[in-house]
């Protein structure tokens, strides 16, 4: 388990998470794609959110549960709380300061957000 720290662009919203960096999922819905969001899952216990509250935002769309977290100055996302289980977290690997993604052989997963029911089963099914 390693601490990762990371930001926002303008660096007001920083986080810290505990990790094993060894995966990476994109979701094909309609807002990630837009994003290019790469996710990894955090269990609360080992997320923090360290700075940037006060400038944080949140969006929501369709059933409204998930929340998509942003910087409201430089408007990157850094955060999700997912639809699947808003008791959780995804941070955005992107955002993580100090980390060369070109430079690690990560897993890449992929999520069908598209056909979100069916997919959330599946993924249910495999845990």
């Amino acid at each position: 388990m390693h601490t990762y720290h990371g930001s926002c662009h303008c660096g007001r919203v920083r986080f810290e998470a505990e990790l094993e960096l060894t995966y990476v999922s994109e979701c094909n819905c309609s807002i990630c794609r837009k994003k290019g969001i790469l996710h990894h899952r955090v269990p609360p216990e080992r997320f923090r959110l360290l700075g940037g509250q006060e400038v944080l935002r949140t969006y929501r769309f369709n059933t409204g549960t998930a929340q998509h977290h942003f910087c409201s100055v430089c408007g990157i996302h850094t955060h999700t709380n997912p639809r699947a289980d808003p008791s959780q977290f995804t941070i955005n690997v992107r955002c993580l300061d100090d980390v060369d993604l070109d430079a690690l052989t990560l897993e890449r997963r992929t999520f069908d957000g598209r056909n979100w029911e069916q997919a959330v089963k599946e993924w249910r099914e495999r845990k």
